[in-house]
């Protein structure tokens, strides 16, 4: 493969061989003293709090839109998904400001009051009366007698919406580097404390959504909203000094660049250069621009004849280097690396975008399957009532005995079988995923239809059904294991598929997923309330769910997955893994995904 060379190769020679290897020299090693462990309860007390603040907001939303600010259902849903499709793709802003310009620390100080703001705001929306609705009772609110909120005290509550997802857009996509960046991780001990950094990240957050979804909403539900919003807020205060008290210990790495200016300047130089034509495997003339590689990259990528048209971008031009080997203009002339990268990315797109459809009936979880506990009995003995809102720990519950379980017994029956390290690929397992959300749809159907049919069957004054909440534990336990197999097949798939220093983008790419699930269930939400009202007849998602039909709204979502599963198995097939064909290889290894052949 033709290459770059400057005048001293030699030099460049052992440089890359040492880059290639992992391996820096002494006088390219930077000596530092990492905050280490003393800098973790700072930064995942912050973590914690924000997202104990924004969990503990979104669990029991649904009911608080619905009950105490009078909106009708389907607003209150598009509400919901509108808001957490901003506060998901809000990630990508924060990481490219931090990544480019600002460096983490002051991302997530500035987030962390921003948060604060917004949690402040939605607190004041159930406490002050000037910012609800007048108070009415639950026989009025089945009527819809109830007075809405008016556009004020819709602007404010929106307006502290928006501040958590500002909040959120900066503290989640710098918090685990930043705690990353405590640690030296050309040490032994550096590389133990960055695992035990990622096991107490997780476990906080899965601690933090049990507590969201059941002592958070049993407060909001039974004791007061004003007690329920306030407990975050003040956690998120306390947070935000705990952070700044351990300023002195951090380690501040400054901002380095953003992967996204690569990409652009990729597809900029392939553009200019579009005109030029490349050579064929016989063919010698064209240089290709391969520097070494800088302290940031550690994994070398091969020049593939996969979209051969962006391999232009890397093809030397008169006067486009400088006297040290160095590009002149980097939007006109890209590295062999960067052109690779680039094609990861475009590999990975069309995984990515079936993802978006499976995980749909996840952002119903807070949605209509609140509304249908809303009307079924939710008594667990004769003084206890289960909050709607917390009936989404089910999933979690299912999540949490089941991947010991997998891990433990079911991987290695399956590695003895397939001989594969995961015992099955990667994207095996997202498929499956996405079958298991196809499964809880249905399911999700077929239950709505018989807690529909008793809620007529047996009327009762606030349209309660004489059947157990207990019934919804299917769908949710189906979307536990569509969590399980989808989401965390997702985010391997993406960490494996991208080179280390742009793992950044395939943790974005997840969060993306979700932002484009929520706004297609807007969409969705919106032509189905529209299109299914007609001749006096309510539309399948009205107000009062025993008069319309969520049954089909939940089969029209299943529908839905089974086209996106023969579109994910096509691309899943033809899916090509990154470094696994070389620029002179006529015949690239492809591991052919959901099939026994290899090719």
């Amino acid at each position: 493969m033709p290459s770059w060379s400057s005048s001293k190769p030699s030099s460049l020679e052992k440089q890359q061989e040492e880059r290639d290897g992992k391996v820096l020299s002494d006088s390219e090693t930077k000596k530092r003293k990492p905050g280490g462990w003393k800098a973790m309860p700072f930064i995942l007390g912050n973590e914690t709090f924000e997202r104990l603040a924004t969990f503990g907001l979104l669990a029991n939303f649904m009911v608080y839109l619905t009950r105490e600010l009078h909106m009708e259902q389907v607003f209150a849903v598009n509400i919901i998904n509108l808001w957490s499709g901003v506060t998901n793709f809000a990630p990508l802003v924060g990481a490219f400001i931090s990544d480019a310009y600002v460096g983490r620390f002051p991302t997530i100080a500035f987030a962390s009051f921003a948060s604060f703001l917004g949690m402040v705001t939605v607190t004041l929306t159930s406490w002050m009366p000037q910012l609800h609705p007048p108070r009415c009772t639950q026989q009025e609110l089945n009527l819809g007698h109830c007075i809405g909120p008016n556009k004020a005290q819709l602007g404010i509550l929106l307006m502290g919406l928006g501040f958590v997802s500002i909040g959120t857009g900066g503290i989640r996509p710098c918090s685990i580097p930043f705690g990353v960046d405590q640690f030296d991780p050309t040490t032994d001990e550096g590389k133990k404390g960055i695992n035990s950094f990622f096991n107490w990240y997780y476990t906080t957050f899965t601690v933090i959504l049990l507590l969201a979804q059941t002592i958070v909403v049993y407060i909001q539900d039974s004791i007061s909203w004003t007690i329920g919003f306030g407990i975050p807020t003040l956690c998120m205060f306390f947070s935000i000094i705990f952070f700044f008290i351990g300023t002195k210990i951090y380690v501040h790495v400054k901002a380095e660049g953003s992967p996204f200016s690569g990409i652009l300047q990729v597809f900029s130089a392939a553009y200019r250069k579009r005109q030029i034509k490349l050579p064929v495997d016989s063919e010698v003339g064209a240089i290709f621009y391969d520097p070494p590689l800088n302290e940031i990259v550690l994994t070398k990528l091969p020049l593939t004849n996969h979209y051969r048209f962006l391999n232009k971008a890397a093809i030397i031009e008169e006067d486009e280097l400088k006297p040290d080997g160095t590009c002149v203009n980097q939007w006109r002339l890209c590295s062999i690396q960067q052109v690779e990268e680039v094609k990861c990315l475009i590999r990975i797109i069309p995984i990515w975008a079936a993802g978006i459809i499976s995980l749909t009936p996840i952002t119903q979880q807070g949605t209509f399957p609140v509304s249908q506990a809303l009307k079924m009995d939710r008594h667990l003995g004769p003084h206890f009532q289960i909050p709607a809102g917390s009936i989404g720990v089910i999933s979690l519950i299912t999540i949490g005995l089941w991947l010991p379980f997998y891990d433990r017994f079911i991987v290695p029956a399956l590695r003895k079988i397939t001989k594969h390290e995961g015992g099955i690929t990667l994207l095996q397992r997202i498929g499956i995923g996405i079958i298991f959300s196809i499964l809880s749809m249905v399911v999700a159907g077929l239950i709505e239809r018989e807690r529909r049919a008793s809620a007529i069957l047996h009327p009762q004054p606030l349209g309660v059904a004489p059947m157990s909440v207990m019934w919804l534990a299917p769908q949710l336990i189906l979307m536990g294991f569509c969590e399980v197999f989808n989401i965390i097949g997702q985010i391997e798939f993406f960490n494996s598929q991208f080179p280390e220093h742009m793992r950044s983008i395939g943790n974005a790419l997840v969060s993306c997923s979700f932002g484009g699930a929520s706004y297609l269930s807007s969409l969705l939400v919106t032509i189905v309330h529209h299109v299914t009202k007609k001749h006096g007849r309510p539309d399948w998602l009205t107000n009062d769910i025993n008069v319309g039909r969520l049954d089909y709204f939940y089969f029209l979502i299943a529908g839905m997955g089974v086209l996106n599963m023969i579109y994910f198995i096509y691309c899943a097939r033809r899916y090509c893994y990154r470094g696994s064909s070389l620029q002179k290889e006529d015949k690239p290894y492809v591991d052919v995904e959901l099939s026994s052949i290899k090719a």
